[in-house]
């Protein structure tokens, strides 16, 4: 047939709508959806039918429809399981959260709560209190704010301290991270100047003391969280830049990033500095991200001195970065862990980054043995995990992978398929290899994995 005659064949939206194959739609997504789904989709075929391109028989029209279907199903937030080894995987959302966050997330969710309410009072309250006591008798900062995330805690804190003067940083630190975050365009939003100090790989306390005028007004140290400069390297510790603080009283704010609150060091984890050993340094006021090494929700969390706070909490657009009491309960919860000394065990974060190769070795022998199939085949090389998200860039974690193969599939098919499982499997391809690395797998998923591959 010529394209006219195919364009003249294409069937009537009403005829397509009556099918009883298209039934199950029109019952999960409601009659008018499926019928503007079908009119993109014809509209499409018309177009491709005039350019010689397709055919248009109805069971295609019904494919493409059903496929339409499935991608708006597919990007839908959802459960995925994490097996790539990248412990903070900002693609997969981060730090999935410790039980005692999700059962205070549930608590707080199902009904009312005390979010701005003063219960022993009995009057008007303020949100955060009990986080800000818990944070303050836990590491004995004078105040607490929490905003959405770590790059408005940076903006508020700067556009309270700092608009319309100097803001000083080393050239070394003026980072930029994953989703066009830049420090540079940070400070220029947030009303204050860049003030650069030293050089990439060298600057000194006395880049900083030669630099403050009348017109500084802070003085910025940002964590290098996603790379590192090594070899011909100095910056100032922060007793020093706390002392110059002091000596010329001008606010000191440290970016802190990663907000690790336990010494990683045993792990193999180096260049993460504790929230408590800059707290302990001196550092009168800093920030840190509540979904990165904290391994709690999304947050920036800002913590020192009172009167910065206290400053920060009446900038006008701190209503506007303010957090809901969900993300307050589950702080809580991840805070109250650390506080009982459970944070290895029970955080997922801090437990995924404890685990030891000989642990996950382990446990990938006994999948293998449970997951055996004669149509695959399952072998254990030796890799690395990352801690991701941003943080310790060049940290080495040692761990087994799990290598999958399977009879009649490319490596892409393989990844493919295993993507659009229910629920999605997410792992690795290195060296034309599928990679599984159970680090970063909870044990209550394993199940599940192992379905999936004996789906394949």
């Amino acid at each position: 047939m010529t394209p006219e005659q195919k364009l003249r064949n294409l069937p009537a939206i009403e005829s397509l709508l009556q099918r009883e194959s298209l039934q199950p739609l029109i019952h999960q997504h409601g009659r008018e959806a499926v019928r503007d789904r079908l009119r993109e989709v014809l509209d499409e075929v018309r177009a491709a039918l005039k350019s010689g391109l397709e055919n248009s028989d109805e069971g295609m029209i019904e494919q493409k429809l059903q496929q339409r279907f499935t991608k708006k199903q597919q990007v839908l937030t959802q459960r995925v399981i994490n097996a790539t080894g990248v412990v903070l995987h900002t693609n997969l959302g981060r730090a999935p959260l410790s039980q005692a966050a999700l059962d205070a997330i549930q608590q707080a969710a199902s009904g009312y709560c005390n979010l701005e309410f003063d219960l022993a009072t009995g009057v008007r309250g303020k949100r955060g209190t009990g986080l800000e006591e818990m944070l303050r008798d836990w590491l004995g900062c004078e105040a607490v704010a929490v905003v959405n995330n770590c790059a408005a805690a940076v903006y508020l804190t700067l556009n309270t301290l700092a608009e319309g003067g100097e803001i000083v940083v080393s050239r070394g630190e003026l980072v930029e991270i994953g989703g066009a975050y830049r420090l540079p365009d940070v400070i220029e939003k947030s009303g204050g100047t860049l003030r650069e100090v030293g050089t990439t790989n060298r600057t000194r306390i006395n880049d900083y003391e030669k630099a403050i005028n009348e017109k500084t007004k802070i003085l910025l140290r940002s964590h290098t969280s996603n790379y590192r400069i090594v070899g011909f390297t100095e910056s100032p510790s922060l007793q020093e830049l706390t002392a110059i603080s002091r000596k010329y009283d001008i606010p000191f704010f440290e970016d802190l990033g990663s907000g690790a609150f336990l010494d990683l060091r045993p792990l193999g984890i180096h260049g993460e500095p504790s929230v408590q050993h800059s707290l302990q340094s001196g550092v009168p006021l800093l920030a840190i991200s509540g979904d990165k090494l904290l391994g709690g929700p999304q947050a920036g969390i800002i913590l020192g001195k009172r009167e910065y706070i206290e400053r920060i909490k009446r900038n006008p657009l701190m209503r506007a970065f303010r957090v809901d009491k969900l993300i307050f309960a589950a702080l809580e919860a991840t805070i109250a862990t650390y506080i009982k000394g459970d944070a290895i065990t029970e955080i997922p974060v801090i437990s995924a980054l404890s685990a030891t190769k000989i642990e996950i070795e382990k446990r990938a022998k006994a999948f293998l043995r449970r997951a055996k199939n004669e149509k695959l085949s399952l072998r254990l090389i030796d890799g690395n995990s990352m801690v991701g998200g941003g943080s310790a860039p060049d940290a080495i974690l040692p761990t087994k992978l799990i290598s999958v193969a399977c009879e009649g599939l490319s490596v892409t098919q393989l990844e493919v398929k295993l993507r659009n499982q229910a629920p999605p499997i997410i792992g690795r391809i290195e060296d034309d290899k599928f990679l599984i690395d159970l680090r970063t797998v909870h044990k209550n998923e394993e199940k599940e994995l192992q379905t999936a591959l004996a789906q394949l």
